[in-house]
């Protein structure tokens, strides 16, 4: 079994890119052409040092994650867009390169191809139940974060936490507000397909706001049960684990004594992902401390209390207008009635001062956001209302260039 870590104590970062080819940027379904062994073999992983290369799903995604659980963050900008660079090199050969943000803007779900080597049995038997081919399932690319804990009492103080603010997260990294080259007047359409990717099983996603149970024999009871038995009719060779396919918006793993959130987009730039992750990590700090509410009531939040909360953010971003007193008192809120989001994700900023030792280019990112919003507002101040196909491929060339260099886009 892993080492147990106790809360804070280390953190996992995980970031998916997708993979386009440079003239057009046409998805490019070639993640097996730069992971390769030294036989000329495709694998899973590939290590370099601290950060590791390893498939998704699809061909055309390739998932950059720190090797080992770490002990600080600082640094890790500067590492992932080290790789970025790396793999931005060695696609030049094939005519590919990465692309940031969440969504392709332009994919239509019929060109997605799944990875066909080590443990494609498992994406197969998800594509014969949900058919993957969907945005929810192929274009969708996201910034993956993972918190230990040490036993039952630590994680029914985080899992507490989490839910509380995973509602937010949507108005914190938006950067998804186009699909198939129409800006569809929603700042995270990743999550808006997301949330309803599994509706033929339910179980597997809930309500995307996991339930209130605070131990590891009650979340197998109210959720790794519930998604055995709806899977065992689709699945008789048993291959999905209910374990792995949990798809709640924060997920528990038992196994090795984490929690992993899943609801932040990726942005522009690793800069960015990290400035954000650092976000996140000072709030579930406060949280856990149970600084301004505490643990009884954040236990308490029922999902009929958050999940609205999520959806109206997923469908207006930081312009939500936030009036759940619990979230309230979570993020610290004393000003007038139902403010933002932006406005609770800035005071939780300015109470909190995350940004303490991040690098220029997180601090900037972090400025970028409380002056001018998400990434996803950024990106359709830039582009107008009904922008032409040429206007959307500029925009994300900029992004491109903003990924390997650690650039911010700012409007």
């Amino acid at each position: 079994m892993p080492a147990r870590f106790s809360l804070f104590e280390c953190f996992g970062v995980e970031l998916e890119y997708m993979i386009v080819q440079r003239d057009d940027l046409r998805i490019a379904p070639w993640s097996d052409r730069v992971l390769i062994n030294a036989d000329g073999l495709p694998v899973s992983d590939i290590e370099r040092g601290s950060v590791t290369w390893s498939n998704e799903l699809t061909a055309h995604v390739i998932e950059l994650k720190t090797t080992d659980p770490v002990a600080s963050l600082d640094g890790y900008a500067a590492a992932f867009a080290n790789e970025v660079g790396e793999l931005n090199r060695r696609f030049a050969p094939h005519g590919a390169m990465l692309l940031p943000t969440a969504m392709h803007p332009m994919m239509r779900p019929e060109e997605a191809v799944l990875w066909a080597h080590d443990n494609n049995d498992i994406y197969a038997a998800f594509d014969r139940i949900f058919d993957c081919r969907g945005h929810g399932w192929s274009n969708l690319q996201s910034v993956h974060l993972n918190l230990p804990f040490a036993d039952d009492t630590e994680f029914a103080r985080l899992h507490a936490a989490i839910r509380l603010v995973l509602p937010l997260l949507p108005a914190l990294a938006a950067s998804s507000p186009i699909v198939e080259g129409k800006i569809t007047g929603l700042p995270d359409n990743r999550l808006a397909f997301y949330r309803q990717n599994s509706a033929k099983l339910a179980e597997l996603c809930g309500r995307v706001i996991p339930e209130p149970v605070y131990t590891e024999a009650d979340y197998n009871r109210a959720i790794f049960e519930p998604i055995g038995r709806a899977l065992a009719p689709h699945d008789p060779a048993g291959v999905l684990e209910p374990v792995f396919s949990n798809s709640r918006g924060a997920i528990a793993r038992f196994d090795r004594g984490s929690i992993e959130i899943r609801l932040l987009d990726l942005q522009e730039c690793p800069a960015a992902d990290l400035a954000i992750v650092r976000t996140v990590v000072s709030l579930l700090r406060e949280l856990v401390a149970e600084k301004l509410i505490s643990q009884a009531d954040q236990q308490a939040a029922t999902v009929d209390e958050l999940a609205p909360v999520f959806h109206l953010c997923v469908e207006q971003g930081d312009a939500a207008r936030i009036s759940a007193p619990t979230l309230l008192k979570a993020f610290g809120w004393k000003g007038y009635d139902s403010p933002t989001a932006h406005d609770l994700w800035g005071a939780a900023i300015t109470r909190l001062q995350p940004m303490a030792s991040a690098s220029p280019a997180e601090q900037l990112a972090q400025q970028t956001y409380l002056e001018q919003g998400t990434l996803a507002r950024r990106m359709t101040t830039a582009l107008g209302v009904n922008p032409s196909p040429e206007a959307i491929i500029a925009l994300y060339r900029q992004l491109v260039t903003c990924a390997e260099n650690n650039r911010i886009l700012r409007a």
